[in-house]
């Protein structure tokens, strides 16, 4: 891992890689006592990985007080820190890490699906379709069965069938996102309220999955998901709210106390995130520290730049900069694998292995990319890239240059996510250009959808070459951890047991793309914390264990160096703090049932696509 990893230029440690016995102290003489004091366990900070340990160090005491750190220092001189009103936290061995940050997720969607009906948790077709029968009985005065979360490779070429969905709801129109949210299932009730049929053409940016008449089968993929935007139900403001909070929750309860939205603007069924993150500040009830990535419309030019530009100075003039602000914009540039429609260098083979003429899609022309990408970093945003496919990640590289050419140095901290497949060419690129490396570690590894989808269909070259991460620590590239939830699990700890082994739990597999594509643990965690805190530009008060930086903690157990990397994915959240308060806390019913789970864990950890 390069030692400037996400590492801001502050440090506790001295010269040789000693902890101090004390790295801060009361800062007010009269009230010299901390609210909370941590012993019994062991620190991880990236800082450590800079000292050249590639372990978390024990013996160490953690104080806060006011929401923030007071002090890093030895355990036997943590009782100067303790008063009679002072919470001791005893570890009992368990690890004590900064609060994880999510680089890439949509709370908004995967909130609001939790409360439709949401298929993620269904095991196979079957499962799925006994799922949407049952929430369509339960819900008999809903118009339409909207919701998500259905599995490509749980039915035949990824592809369901309106059929299947007539069989159990004929009478009502069904519409549902896959779990990528780049295709959606549809019944017929549905296709009839769009209007779309036979004579329907396949969109510029997507295509109709069809029957042999040409009527369509069932599945939308990409820009064909749209046919139905004019007639789905839209989210009610009030549901949408709903959905951030009870997303909130279920990310605090995974230890991540920060993230980057990245889709805040207008999307089919999803209305603009902004309104609820407004709401969440006015009411207080915002907890995480959170970057908006807002949503830049393919089909539209420059012109919107500068309601983006209104629309994060308005969110700055709120005065809540540090809970919510909107510096970042995502650009779309590809789809993905599965469908093919990521962008590939070289064209995608049929199921027979031969090449065919499509090498996938771009959905911003590359020239207009360079020209949206040097007048939004002028205008001090950040860039976030979806680029799955390799000519995607080229593409937006080309584009990272050309802003550099013409605006010089920023500290934009542009980042590319997904990275599915990169050119070996391009994996310096990103170290040259300044590009973070946004990765999503849980679908790096064997799987279905990436064994009978994905890797038949690629060209060879590209099949060898699936999340590089190895390969660009190597070349010293800033990592970023994030998930992409509700694509996959939002659980860092999953995403990091991933990154380390590349292989998914208690499986026989070989590791995907090779043992060298594997990252050791210390620099897995620091994508996560120091990483994610570079890339949301917080790196100044989170994503270290340091005095003075905010009390955005998360305690693991059992700490997960202690265990074989092959358990990493037993470690669990047992608490998480946000600016020093108690936000979660496992109970023992919780860790019950998890034995039960991990006693049946042939279990398969949720990988899927992006968006």
């Amino acid at each position: 891992m390069p030692d400037d990893i996400g590492l801001s230029s502050s440090d506790p440690f001295d010269d040789e890689g000693e902890v101090p016995v004390a790295a801060a102290v009361p800062a007010d003489a009269d009230t010299p006592f901390a609210d909370t004091v941590f012993i019994g366990g062991a620190l991880f900070s990236s800082d450590l990985v800079r000292s050249g340990s590639a372990e978390a160090v024990s013996g160490m005491a953690v104080a806060v007080r006011d929401g923030r750190i007071a002090a890093v220092c030895a355990e036997d001189e943590a009782s100067v820190f303790i008063g009679p009103g002072t919470e001791v936290v005893d570890l009992a061995g368990a690890l004590l890490a900064p609060g994880f940050q999510d680089a890439h997720v949509h709370p908004m969607s995967g909130g609001v699906e939790l409360l439709q009906c949401n298929l993620t948790g269904s095991e196979d077709a079957a499962d799925t379709l006994a799922t949407i029968a049952r929430y369509a009985a339960e819900n008999p005065e809903a118009e339409w069965i909207v919701g998500g979360g259905w599995s490509m490779d749980h039915f035949p070429g990824g592809a369901p069938l309106r059929a299947a969905l007539d069989a159990i709801v004929p009478d009502r129109p069904v519409l549902l996102a896959s779990r990528d949210h780049h295709s959606a299932w549809a019944n017929t009730a549905a296709m009839r309220a769009a209007g779309v049929d036979e004579t329907t053409a396949d969109p510029a940016d997507g295509r109709i999955e069809r029957e042999a008449d040409g009527f369509p089968a069932g599945t939308f993929h990409e820009g064909a998901a749209d046919l139905f935007a004019e007639v789905r139900p839209k989210v009610s403001e009030d549901l949408a709210y709903a959905g951030l909070l009870r997303a909130q929750d279920d990310l605090i309860a995974q230890g991540i106390t920060g993230w980057q939205d990245a889709l805040v603007g207008n999307f089919p069924g999803i209305p603009g995130a902004l309104a609820s993150y407004r709401r969440a500040l006015a009411e207080g009830t915002l907890k995480a520290h959170v970057v908006g990535a807002q949503w830049w419309e393919r089909s539209e030019g420059i012109e919107q730049l500068e309601g983006m530009i209104r629309a994060r100075d308005e969110v700055a003039a709120l005065g809540h900069q540090d809970r919510f602000s909107l510096g970042s914009i995502k650009f779309m540039v590809d789809g993905v694998a599965e469908n093919h429609t990521a962008a590939m260098l070289e064209p995608y083979r049929d199921g027979h292995g031969h090449s065919t003429d499509n090498r996938g899609l771009s959905f911003i022309p590359a020239e207009r990319l360079r020209e949206y990408a040097i007048a939004a970093d002028a205008a001090g945003f950040q860039l976030h890239f979806h680029a799955l496919g390799d000519r995607a990640v080229r593409e937006a590289l080309d584009a990272l240059e050309a802003a550099a050419e013409v605006n010089g140095a920023t500290d934009g901290r542009h980042h590319l996510a997904h990275i599915q497949v990169i050119d070996a060419a391009d994996v310096p690129r990103f170290a040259a250009t300044g590009a973070v490396a946004n990765m999503q570690p849980l679908w790096a590894c064997h799987e279905d959808q990436m064994d009978e989808l994905t890797l038949p269909f690629l060209a060879e070259s590209a099949a060898s070459r699936q999340y590089p991460f190895g390969d660009l620590q190597r070349a010293g590239v800033r990592l970023a951890g994030g998930s992409d939830w509700p694509v996959s699990s939002a659980d860092p700890l999953a995403g990091v047991h991933m990154a380390v082994n590349r292989v998914a739990p208690l499986s026989g597999d070989e590791p995907l793309g090779g043992a060298h594509q594997r990252l050791d643990l210390a620099t897995a965690l620091a994508a996560y914390t120091s990483g994610t805190a570079y890339v949301n530009h917080r790196d100044h008060d989170t994503g270290y264990v340091r005095s003075g930086y905010l009390a955005n903690l998360v305690v693991v157990e059992p700490n997960p160096f202690t265990v074989p990397t092959e358990d990493l994915y037993l470690c669990r959240v047992a608490s998480t703090w946000i600016d020093g308060e108690r936000v979660f806390a496992r109970a023992a019913a919780d860790d019950e049932a998890q034995a039960d789970v991990d006693a049946d864990a042939d279990a398969e950890v949720a990988a899927s696509v992006p968006s």
